[in-house]
């Protein structure tokens, strides 16, 4: 048997990752580059992007959008196309969470939360489906959640941008993996992002986070870069439709 390491290199793809500027988007964007492939950091800050870019080096590239503003969606798929080509891999990390309780949640909250994380996944991941098809290759991972499947107090827009999140994986699965695209979901359970830097900042709470999970801690970084690197390569060529829990087991109990 060959050695299977090459299943999971990622040389001469292109990977294009949205919410990269900081958090889980940044780190994956870092795997898939130590992997190989070249990639093209989407965010709406073009410092932390900068930053980014300098510690990669020439294999990545950077471009400033906001990938909820429909609108603009031509020309950000043109740039994120320009610095390599196409991409055939796309990362949809780029999330908020307004966190607000039932009873107050806005219009403009809710539309928010639905534009960034269910809409902007699915018609950037149509944008880009014409040339991977052309390559019978390709890979789109979206980010799920605990709140997929779980509800939390603050969180029912969130929560239903989420739920839906494992709906559209599933319809992406059935709607282009004929075509040699897979489309799968991460769930994280508790990292230590910007989205979730007020559980890290009551230490009571993030106890409680941790003993909930089989494995007695909350996420490490680290923990994403293994399950990342093996929905965008080789190695999950048979998976699709597929969301993957990477919580220590906080939805086994």
């Amino acid at each position: 048997m060959n050695n299977p390491s090459h299943l999971f290199d990622l040389t001469g793809r292109v990977a294009v990752v949205t919410g990269a500027s900081s958090g889980l988007g940044r780190r994956a964007a870092l795997v898939l580059a130590a992997a190989g492939a070249k990639v093209v950091g989407v965010a709406r800050r073009a410092g932390e992007l900068e930053t980014l870019v300098s510690e990669v080096g020439q294999n990545a590239a950077f471009v400033v959008a906001d990938v909820a503003d429909r609108a603009a969606l031509g020309d950000t798929v043109a740039a994120v196309s320009a610095p390599f080509g196409a991409p055939d891999i796309v990362i949809h990390a780029a999330g908020i969470n307004t966190r607000q309780a039932a009873d107050d949640v806005t219009s403009e909250g809710w539309d928010q939360t639905l534009a960034l994380n269910l809409s902007a996944p699915f018609f950037l991941s149509q944008a880009l489906v014409p040339a991977m098809r052309a390559k019978g290759w390709g890979r789109i991972v979206n980010f799920a959640s605990l709140q997929t499947t779980r509800a939390f107090p603050a969180g029912i827009a969130y929560g239903a941008t989420k739920g839906g999140i494992a709906q559209l994986t599933r319809a992406m699965a059935e709607a282009w993996s004929r075509d040699g695209i897979t489309a799968n979901a991460i769930g994280p359970g508790f990292f230590p992002t910007e989205l979730t830097q007020a559980v890290f900042d009551d230490p009571d709470r993030a106890a409680r986070n941790a003993a909930q999970t089989c494995v007695n801690r909350n996420g490490m970084l680290a923990d994403m870069d293994g399950p990342v690197l093996f929905l965008c390569s080789d190695a999950s060529a048979y998976v699709t439709g597929q969301v993957l829990m990477v919580d220590g087991g906080f939805t086994a109990k």
